[in-house]
């Protein structure tokens, strides 16, 4: 059984258990975050971009999107974080055929954001401690296949020297028990996720998997990044609207 299948699977399952843990979703954020996955602290970037005017792109993969936008979506100075697919070719950029781990494709977030407000030096600093475990080849948390890979897709030049600098700045001070698995991957497109997985965080609060697995990686950003977060998401779906 594939991961896609499993988490259709859990789709099928999600409206009686949700009716269950809606009281202990309304708690939650009172509560300190358990989950599969625990933040790690860890240092700023040693090299970073300069705070410029205007706005950039940043593409990461860290498992399941649900979780990674709705991290990012409460990142100050991002002004969006879409949910979609990398690293394989626009007829496969389907979610059924991603979900196969046969299309090279890496369920992935398009961050667009105001370096002026938050680098791409901090924004990594997110992925790596907040978003997802970058030591797990091929898997996050419930989830594997290559579809859930720890891949960042560098828009240019500098953003993979800065994010290889860091790879190594992690993996010398042993901030985490394993050696980071993250792969570099450039020259790949952005194609957006199906209107049904954006905002899905957000929109969800009280879907088992979501309970579980991405609101604690929302409080952990609030808890580690206060300078950070932002309380209202940006979200994908409000912004088609407007």
């Amino acid at each position: 059984m594939t991961a896609a299948v499993k988490r259709s699977s859990i789709f099928a399952k999600a409206a009686l258990a949700a009716l269950i843990l809606t009281a202990a979703a309304a708690v939650f954020w009172q509560t300190p975050a358990v989950s599969a996955e625990d933040a790690v602290v860890i240092p700023p970037p040693a090299m970073d971009e300069k705070a410029t005017a205007g706005t950039e792109k940043a593409v990461f993969a860290g498992g399941c999107f649900w979780g990674v936008q709705g991290v990012f979506q409460h990142v100050k100075g991002v002004t969006s974080a879409v949910s979609g697919y990398a690293g394989g070719d626009k007829d496969t950029a389907v979610y059924e055929m991603v979900g196969t781990s046969r299309t090279g494709h890496a369920e992935s977030v398009e961050i667009t954001y105001e370096p002026s407000k938050v680098t791409y030096g901090q924004l990594l600093q997110v992925y790596f401690s907040v978003a997802h475990n970058p030591t797990q080849l091929n898997y996050q948390g419930p989830d594997s296949g290559t579809q859930y890979r720890s891949t960042i897709f560098a828009e240019n030049d500098a953003q993979k020297k800065i994010a290889e600098s860091y790879i190594a700045q992690l993996d010398k001070a042993k901030v985490f028990p394993k050696p980071i698995v993250t792969t570099l991957e450039t020259g790949k497109t952005f194609y957006p996720a199906e209107d049904y997985h954006q905002d899905f965080l957000t929109l969800n609060p009280t879907y088992p998997y979501i309970v579980y697995n991405d609101l604690p990686k929302v409080e952990n950003l609030k808890r580690l990044f206060p300078n950070l977060y932002s309380e209202k998401p940006v979200l994908v779906l409000a912004a088609n609207k407007s």
